[in-house]
């Protein structure tokens, strides 16, 4: 009997192993089907990997991943390419026009943007990115204090005091490496993150969490190119732990501005000129029984603080490595930097650049500008569809749920003339006046609800580098073959991370 029963479930096993065989392969079938049916016209693979798609190419090389894109939307008459990877159907956007389309739409029946493609998973969904409607208007209303001129001026000193104080440590280093070059990439994003923190919260911060706090940052910039596997001991769960931690100790940081700015204090830091106007709204609304104002709890506060954090710190770091290599590459635009510099502000005086000084700055203004459109340091965007959008009207529909990039880069390279070229006096010139003649390819900061509000700040912080590391240091690039091609990290750096020979050229460093 057990016999005549063995055949009989081998058969079973046999027929459940070609069925199990065939399901596969009509998912399989079926997902290259629904991949073909949402490309439509676009350029882009004939087939792709199930369901990982061309997630190993982005990691592995993402420069060619997406230069790879970007040729194929180039080459379309849409502006636009296709892609797969992790179940999710990618559109790469290069047209301008298209992107502005994408960056105005950001509704509950459009688009949502998402920052980073995995961005949900590692911020949490209570998140400004992912805000829209009154209620991201509202947000923004709270958080437009933080950049008046009073606050940017505020800031501007904090900004040179730990620029200057980093200086000094790059030069003794280059010093005691004489003949070394020295990489700045790691150096520029140390002094970013203690520029925001001294900046954002300052006067919060001990320095043992300043020194928590960085590693958390680490943490979470490791976790931002790591593959989204949120399992125990994988960078990417120890990035949202990070993030987890971070959020909470700006909250407490929200908590102490609140209680100093009750007390009459005066605003040190981007939170106090934030809590001035919130302790004030939610003191009326104790006085009259009301609910707290929306937007006034502290972890939310410190959440939001993130978020700046995060836009301001690769970003900047970006382009101040683009900046010292562009400075390198065109010593007539760092002799003109230096003298309109020196034409306002000397070392000796022992004093921060003012406002009123750096106003008069104007061609370097343009050097960051320029900078910036050369070299945009977030060169994409990433946007959901909610719904079907008929994105090229009459020519092509993004399917719901997939993920759009809209390329900052590629528009910086439309339009402009001779755009591949680094060219300050594009926008100095009152003849090109090239900012207002192609204004809507100038992107790094975004259009629409979403548009940095942060990018008087950025640029500020970006003139007063490039000003004072002309100053006060002499330099010149290690020149090696590629150490300008882009990489992905995850904003774009050059390749040697700008590695430079460094010495001090004034007789002595201002000691404000």
């Amino acid at each position: 009997m057990a016999e005549s029963w063995l055949p009989g479930l081998s058969d079973i096993r046999a027929a459940a192993a070609l069925l199990l065989a065939a399901v596969a392969f009509l998912v399989v079938v079926m997902e290259q089907v629904s991949y073909r049916r949402k490309t439509g016209p676009l350029p882009g693979p004939a087939l792709v990997v199930p369901f990982f798609g061309s997630i190993g190419n982005l990691i592995r090389d993402p420069t060619t991943y997406w230069d790879t894109l970007a040729a194929r939307a180039k080459a379309s008459p849409l502006g636009l390419s296709a892609d797969y990877f992790l179940g999710t159907f990618v559109v790469f956007i290069r047209d301008t026009d298209l992107s502005h389309r994408v960056l105005a739409n950001v509704r509950p029946d459009a688009f949502y943007f998402i920052g980073h493609p995995f961005g949900k998973k590692l911020f949490g969904d209570h998140n400004l990115i992912y805000m829209s409607g009154d209620d991201h208007k509202e947000l923004r209303r709270r958080i437009s204090p933080n950049f008046t001129p009073r606050a940017l001026s505020t800031y501007a000193s904090i900004q040179q005091r730990v620029i200057l104080a980093h200086l000094r440590r790059w030069l003794d280093a280059a010093t005691a490496t004489a003949g070394e070059p020295f990489r700045l990439r790691v150096p520029c994003r140390d002094m970013n993150l203690e520029t925001s923190q001294t900046v954002f919260v300052g006067p919060y911060l001990a320095d043992e969490a300043r020194e928590a706090f960085s590693r958390d940052y680490n943490d979470f910039n490791v976790g931002l190119m790591a593959m989204p596997v949120d399992v125990p001991g994988s960078a990417f769960r120890r990035a949202k732990r990070a993030v987890a931690r971070l959020v909470r100790t700006l909250g407490r940081c929200a908590g102490e501005s609140k209680t100093r700015m009750r007390a009459g204090g005066e605003p040190e830091c981007l939170m106090d000129y934030w809590m001035q106007d919130t302790v004030r709204e939610l003191d009326e609304a104790a006085a009259a029984g009301s609910p707290p104002p929306p937007h006034t709890g502290d972890e939310e506060i410190g959440g939001h603080v993130f978020d700046f954090l995060f836009a301001a710190q690769d970003a900047s770091t970006s382009s101040l490595c683009w900046a010292v290599s562009a400075l390198a590459s065109h010593p007539d635009v760092l002799a003109r930097v230096r003298a309109e510099v020196a034409a306002v502000w000397s070392p000796s005086s022992d004093e921060p650049i003012t406002a009123a000084q750096m106003s008069e700055m104007r061609y370097t203004q343009c050097v960051a500008r320029e900078v910036i459109r050369h070299r945009p340091p977030a060169t994409m965007v990433p946007h959901i569809a909610r719904e079907a959008f008929p994105l090229a009207e009459g020519c092509y529909t993004v399917p719901k749920g997939a993920t759009v990039f809209p390329s900052l880069y590629e528009s910086s390279f439309q339009g402009f003339r001779d755009a591949a070229a680094f060219d300050p006096d594009r926008f100095f010139s009152d003849e090109r006046r090239e900012d207002v003649a192609f204004r809507r390819n100038f992107l790094a900061f975004g259009a629409g609800a979403h548009q940095c509000v942060g990018q008087r700040y950025a640029l500020n912080h970006l003139v007063l580098f490039v000003a004072m590391f002309a100053t006060l240091v002499d330099f010149r690039r290690h020149d090696t073959e590629g150490c300008d091609d882009l990489v992905y990290i995850p904003t774009i750096a050059p390749r040697d991370d700008c590695a430079v020979y460094l010495k001090q050229r004034c007789g002595k460093l201002p000691s404000f």
